[in-house]
Formats: structure tokens, C-alpha cells, sequence
């Protein structure tokens, strides 16, 4: 019942969307036309991509899945592909249900209980997923997040390998994802070198022919956008009229070490919101898909970080972040509700006092415990009153073993 919930919700919103979306497709299929047509036409294909359009900013790996809708007419091949991000952003959602039931299993955790905070912060996340992959039609930001949440999946179920080529997967859809390798950390640590070869090894596979194939992909890195006046960059103090120089590697340093302090605070399951927040604090745009990414740093805070019936995080960045967009006409109103979010969100996450009763690190076995998620008994004697009990769903996994 939870899964056809959120799949008549998210079939509601690309109704709604999807004849007014595509905004930024055409960047995708361009790319994809590009990266397969190697060295032909004026030769600013192939390896010569990124030197000849730094406007690019999706990694190769997107472009390459997005000429496989290119044989489609255009608008055929737009549609498809926002139906499939569409699918994949119900399939986060299934992940992170199923990271949170494995990380909690053996703790007495309720999982009905679990369930319905996965329904309620989907249902959060999914409008703003449906704004990232079908109004903007952002390939790249959807594959980075789905592979940051396979990422997460692999992550409690204890496999260093599949959790670091995850994480490099992530970046080759889009450098951004950068952010998010402090997963890494959460491993234990006799697994950081070989999770770290892996993503270490497909980074290089994806982006060192590029580089190599034409040193001015270079210039890529360079490119700059305009500051919004929206920008929480502004409240900051940053009046630049474009992308400072200094402001693109600021975000990924940031990102990266709010991300090992959550992990060293043995809060992991905060690195992709501050690895989001980091973004959006210090990006000079202020697109709403952007959002996206917070949303999925919330839903996998509100299913695994904390154990609070209702997740309220997820919905206070909707309506912050993206409500805000629409209920506050001014532009500088706007730049501080997005600076005021991110520092509270972000000292909440790193210094409130959290319940770690029964915690253990991801893909580690923990002895039973009794949480306040509900009745809990384990091994023989007298165990709770017989009930019909909720049955399992397919993202929840399988309850708590008795």
C-alpha cells in the first residue's frame, strides 16, 4: 500500500509536469550527440567535448546515457526520459527504506513504524524529484543522486567495493557528487583502501581521456554562471557578477569536511544534506533542482539518522527551499531563508543530541537491543503478545529477527 501510494503520487506530479518540462534537456542531447560522434563534423566531439563546450557541466557518463534516447524523435526520446528519471527517484525511495531496515535490523526496531516514515518523507522528496528529472530534465543531477543512494544501500550492507564504484559512478554523472565521498569514511576502516582504488579507478576510467585527449578540457572548470541576487552567496558577502574563481573548489572543500565530521560524529547518514548544503550555500545560482539533492539528504536523515515517527526535516526543506520560490517575492528574503536553512540544518544534524541507543557502524552485526521504536524480544523466553504484526514491504526488508 506504501509503494502504490507513492506511485500514484509521482505519477500525479509528471502528469502535472511533464507537458511543461524538459527545461534543460537539451543540453543532455546535445552532449550525447556529441560524446558518440567521436572526431567527425567540426571536431568538437568525442574527447574533444568538454575543450569546445565547457557550457557542458554533466559528466560523461550522463551524456553517454543520454544519446541512448537520441535514435528517438526528440520530443519521444524527452518523454522516455523523463519517465525513466521518474521511475528511478521511486526507486531511491525503496533504497533508502531498505538501507534503514538493514542498518536497524537485529535493534527491535518497529518496521511499521519505519514504513510510514519512508511514505511520509517520500512523499516529501518526490515533487521535488519530478523538478529535477522531468521539469528541468537534469540527467546528470538524477543519475549522481540515484548512484549516491545505491552508494548508501551498499554502505549498510557492508560492501566496500560496490560502495566506492557507486560513489564514482555518482561523479562521473556529475563532479558534484564530490560531496558526497565521505561515505568512504564510514566504512570500517580496514575497507578504505580498497572502496577508495575502486572509485579512485572508474573516476580515472571516465574523465582521464578527456583530459588527456585535450588538455583545454581544462577549461570546464572554469566555466562561470551569473550570481543570482537570490544567492545566499550575497548574504555572504560575495557581490562578484559571476562565479568567483575560488567559489566552485569552496564547495567541494566544504562539502568534504562537514562530511567527515558527521562521520567522525558517527553521523553518516548526514553527509549527503551537508554535502547538498554546502552546494547551495556557496552556488551563485539558485535553480530549484537544486533541491533535489537536499530532499535526498533529508529523506536518508529522517529514515537513518534519526528515529522520530514524524520526518520533519524532509518537509521543512520542501517548504523552505522550494516553497519559498513561490511565497517570497523578494530576492534578497529568499537568499536568506536559503543561508538561515542551511545553518540550521546543518548545525542540528552535526550537534543535536541524537539517540544512539543500538547503533552500530553500516554492514556491522550489533547484539539485540530495545529501542523506543517499540517491543522488541529476542532469543528464548517470554516474547511480546501474539498479533497479526505488519508485514513487510518491499522496501522496509524483512522486520527485526525475533
Amino acid at each position: 500500500m506504501h509503494l502504490i501510494l507513492l506511485t500514484a503520487w509521482t505519477v500525479l506530479w509528471f502528469v502535472v509536469v511533464e507537458p511543461h518540462g524538459g527545461f534543460s534537456w537539451h543540453y543532455l542531447r546535445t552532449g550525447g550527440e556529441l560524446i558518440y560522434q567521436g572526431e567527425a563534423g567540426d571536431g568538437s566531439g568525442g574527447l574533444n567535448l568538454y575543450a569546445h563546450h565547457p557550457e557542458l557541466q554533466m559528466g560523461p557518463l550522463s551524456f553517454l546515457t543520454a544519446g541512448l534516447f537520441n535514435p528517438f524523435p526528440e520530443a519521444t526520446g524527452q518523454f522516455l526520459a523523463a519517465a525513466l528519471m521518474s521511475l528511478l527517484g521511486l526507486v531511491i525511495v525503496v533504497l533508502a527504506g531498505r538501507s534503514a531496515a538493514h542498518y536497524f535490523l537485529g535493534t527491535g526496531t518497529n518496521h511499521q513504524r519505519l514504513r510510514q516514515r519512508v511514505l511520509v518523507a517520500g512523499l516529501a522528496f518526490i515533487p521535488m524529484w519530478i523538478e529535477v528529472g522531468v521539469r528541468f530534465g537534469h540527467l546528470d543531477d538524477v543519475l549522481a543522486l540515484f548512484f549516491t543512494a545505491l552508494a548508501v544501500r551498499a554502505l549498510t550492507r557492508g560492501n566496500a567495493a560496490l560502495t566506492g564504484a557507486c560513489l564514482a559512478l555518482a561523479m562521473d554523472s556529475k563532479p558534484t557528487a564530490l560531496a558526497f565521498l565521505p561515505l568512504l569514511l564510514a566504512l570500517p576502516r580496514r575497507e578504505w583502501l580498497r572502496a577508495g582504488a575502486w572509485c579512485a579507478g572508474l573516476v580515472a576510467v571516465a574523465w582521464l581521456p578527456f583530459f588527456l585527449g585535450d588538455p583545454q578540457s581544462f577549461a570546464a572548470a572554469k566555466f562561470a554562471i551569473p550570481n543570482h541576487p537570490a544567492s545566499a552567496l550575497r548574504w555572504l558577502g560575495v557581490g562578484d557578477p559571476e562565479t568567483p574563481a575560488w567559489d566552485r573548489p569552496a564547495q567541494a572543500a566544504l562539502g568534504l569536511a562537514l562530511g567527515s565530521i558527521a562521520v567522525l560524529r558517527g553521523r553518516w547518514a548526514a553527509v549527503v544534506l551537508l554535502g547538498a548544503n554546502a552546494r547551495i550555500v556557496l552556488d551563485p545560482s539558485v535553480y530549484t533542482y537544486y533541491t533535489a539533492s537536499v530532499l535526498l539528504g533529508t529523506l536518508l536523515w529522517d529514515v537513518i539518522g534519526q528515529r522520530r515517527l514524524v520526518p520533519w526535516w524532509s518537509w521543512l526543506a520542501l517548504l523552505t527551499l522550494y516553497g519559498s520560490v513561490f511565497a517570497v517575492p523578494d530576492d534578497a528574503a529568499r537568499g536568506l531563508i536559503r543561508l538561515a536553512f542551511v545553518a540550521v540544518s546543518t548545525a542540528y544534524v552535526l550537534l543535536w543530541p541524537v539517540r544512539e541507543r543500538g547503533r552500530r557502524g553500516p554492514g556491522r552485526r550489533r547484539p539485540p537491543a530495545r529501542t523506543d521504536e517499540g517491543p522488541a524480544h529476542d532469543g528464548p523466553g517470554p516474547g511480546p503478545a501474539p498479533g497479526p504484526g505488519p508485514a513487510p514491504t518491499p522496501w522496509a526488508g524483512p522486520p527485526a529477527a525475533r
